[in-house]
């Protein structure tokens, strides 16, 4: 199956250390997939724009996969930090996989639930790895259909919006669904009974799950995860731009930030043809283009391709 939304991990200057480390720990274990860099595309040695400044030789744009689960990763700056507020599932088969995933990703990094038996899960466990990224490490239930599944976690002011937020997000996207719902139910002291404690919902034919936390964490979701969305054509940018995007002053060469606070990236399929011509003139003012653009219109990004020299 095509993947048609992909994770994105915004990095200060990091994104390659991490690209290598994530493949290193997914390659050392018997997962089903490949595990391995796609494609590294690295800032010029004269970059085009002062904000990027300092970037030189770092990366641009990289795509790796892990347990054939794909994920693009950018050097940005210190803009952004990661919080657990955007996560990612590691569906373990063995309790042996889970030590050994648990050992790997939490080396170096900080315990957000310890390894241990829950009343959800015989054998689980919430860390930040070592740049920051969260994962949930768990024995499944049953046979694992998809290996990396993205969680968003809904807190402050999105606290009890899970339930809307995935029914909205299967509305808006293709071979969509939302799954089973688990209810906090009583005796939670900062959870409603109403609110979500767990949903799983499929979204362009890939797992997603979501939570909501009433507890006062003081983080919510930012553009150091986003989702990167490949469209065919315009009509599909121009639709899901619509029904997306709700922060006007977030919207930038693509990015646009939702009603929960969630940034994904509406791309269309040419933008990273044009940009991957062999030609570094045109493909340079593809990305002066895109870069002065809101929502992403291929119509300009060809025009300045065929410009004249």
């Amino acid at each position: 199956m095509q993947q048609k939304i992909m994770p994105c991990l915004w990095f200060d200057k990091d994104a390659e250390a991490a690209m290598n480390f994530y493949v290193s720990v997914f390659s050392a274990q018997p997962a089903p997939g490949t595990s391995q860099i796609v494609s590294l595309k690295r800032y010029p040695d004269e970059v085009p724009e002062e904000f990027m400044k300092g970037m030189e030789g770092k990366v641009l744009t990289g795509i790796f996969e892990i347990a054939g689960h794909r994920f693009m990763v950018l050097d940005g700056g210190p803009l952004f930090q990661f919080t657990p507020a955007a996560s990612f599932f590691v569906m373990c088969s063995t309790p042996d996989e889970v030590e050994r995933y648990w050992a790997a990703l939490s080396e170096g990094g900080v315990v957000l639930m310890p390894l241990d038996t829950y009343p959800f899960s015989p054998k689980y466990g919430w860390t930040q790895d070592k740049f920051g990224v969260s994962w949930q490490i768990i024995l499944a239930e049953g046979p694992v259909q998809q290996k990396i599944v993205p969680s968003l976690m809904f807190t402050g002011d999105q606290a009890g919006k899970a339930e809307e937020a995935i029914n909205f997000y299967a509305r808006v996207f293709d071979d969509a669904a939302v799954g089973d719902i688990s209810r906090y139910g009583p005796g939670h002291e900062h959870d409603r009974e109403d609110m979500v404690a767990y949903a799983d919902f499929r979204l362009a034919g890939q797992s997603f799950a979501a939570m909501d936390s009433g507890y006062p964490h003081g983080f919510a979701f930012n553009e150091a995860v986003s989702f990167h969305v490949e469209c065919e054509n315009q009509a599909e940018v121009d639709r899901l731009w619509a029904a997306l995007s709700a922060v006007p002053e977030s919207e930038q060469c693509g990015w646009l930030k939702d009603k929960y606070g969630v940034s994904w990236q509406i791309v269309p399929r040419q933008l990273g043809e044009l940009l991957d011509d062999p030609d570094a003139e045109k493909a340079g003012r593809v990305m002066e283009a895109m870069l002065k653009m809101k929502k992403i219109d291929i119509a300009g990004l060809e025009a300045a391709y065929r410009q004249p020299a």
